[in-house]
């Protein structure tokens, strides 16, 4: 069976897209597009899937070496993806960002990302991540450095907003993001104790604990969280499973009465990491170690979820709209479309129309 792809034949634009953001010669990139074709193709990260993607010509085992090879010995900084994701936004910046942390164990290595996207249509689109060589949250100086890799690129006042949980909070963190005037959604914890000036601190959660279950409120005065000032928003809820009250208790630095309504943004990237893993390409079926090879192969794998989220897009709005099923909600996620429609395309390359259009979604044309 032949199962070449020829993509940088097959498109030019394309090929030139990863050249002006690259600047790599030909070879690399025909081998990095055949790899992005590979994972949506066969939905998974194995470099034995990967290398089947390749000339049928040439022997698997060599396909499966120049898989390897680009991985393990080109040195490339995973960032210069960073820019061509960010190109492919299909909306106009300032943007909602969320930061959350996804991890998983192979063998005895503890594999841990940090990740910061872009929340979008009900996913959210990979842009920046750390390898975090260590088991369990993050720093304050991790999570730093994400974010000051996306304001250095981008600037602050192309941030609309950032969410995040309760893994994602501390006084020095805090105090960072009110310095640069980031607009920030952050739940805590129910038993922090906050403040008013020369008031005795509580736990936060007394300041919603009167209200009715199924509703929530604003604080329109600041509190103490630590020495930062924040504002408070709370909404109060009876989880059926296990059968106790709960609070959702968001800080926020400004536009406290949207607090609750942006920090429900944040479960997208819940959505993300379930369509790079399980969902979508398998994430967890790499044998890496290596943090910066996994560095590397997130990178890909970033290009393969962006494009097959752009492709369901462009089907639904142009082609064929995702049905409604009659509970309300899609059928597929508009990832999870784009995906369906490539690998179909993709197994199907000879006179396939609908192929050539999936090229121009991502090299924008």
């Amino acid at each position: 069976m032949h199962t070449n792809t020829k993509v940088d034949s097959k498109n030019t634009q394309l090929f030139e897209l990863f050249k002006a953001t690259t600047n790599w010669h030909k070879a690399r990139i025909k081998c990095l597009l055949i790899i992005i074709n590979s994972m949506i193709k066969f939905q998974t990260v194995s470099y034995v899937k990967l290398a089947q993607g390749f000339s049928s010509s040439v022997e698997h085992e060599s396909s499966l070496r120049r898989v390897q090879r680009f991985f393990a010995e080109f040195s490339f900084d995973p960032l210069i993806f960073t820019r061509l994701i960010y190109s492919l936004l299909p909306d106009e910046p300032p943007y909602m960002l969320s930061m959350d942390r996804t991890n998983w164990k192979f063998g005895k290595t503890d594999i841990n990302i940090l990740m910061l996207s872009v929340c979008y249509k009900g996913v959210s689109i990979p842009l920046i991540w750390k390898l975090l060589p260590k088991r369990g949250n993050s720093n304050a100086l991790e999570r730093k450095e994400v974010l000051d890799t996306y304001v250095q690129f981008f600037g602050t006042q192309n941030i609309k907003a950032f969410m995040a949980d309760r893994e994602f909070i501390g006084e020095e963190w805090f105090e960072n993001l009110i310095r640069q005037n980031i607009p920030f959604y952050i739940r805590i914890r129910n038993n922090m104790m906050v403040h008013r000036h020369g008031k005795t601190p509580i736990k936060a959660f007394w300041l919603f604990n009167n209200m009715k279950i199924g509703y929530y409120k604003h604080c329109d005065k600041l509190y103490y969280l630590g020495k930062n000032l924040v504002y408070l928003s709370g909404a109060k809820s009876f989880n059926k499973i296990t059968g106790k009250v709960e609070f959702t208790i968001i800080a926020s630095f400004n536009q406290y009465d949207q607090a609750l309504i942006n920090y429900k943004e944040r479960w997208q990237i819940e959505t993300m990491f379930r369509a790079m893993k399980s969902s979508g390409f398998n994430l967890e079926d790499t044998h890496l170690t290596d943090l910066d090879r996994i560095a590397k192969l997130l990178a890909v794998v970033s290009i393969a979820f962006v494009w097959a989220y752009l492709a369901g897009i462009d089907k639904h709005e142009n082609i064929k709209p995702i049905r409604v099923k009659k509970h309300g909600r899609r059928a597929y996620s508009f990832f999870k479309y784009g995906l369906i429609r490539m690998a179909h395309a993709l197994s199907n390359p000879i006179n396939n129309n609908d192929l050539d259009e999936c090229y121009k979604v991502l090299s924008c044309t």
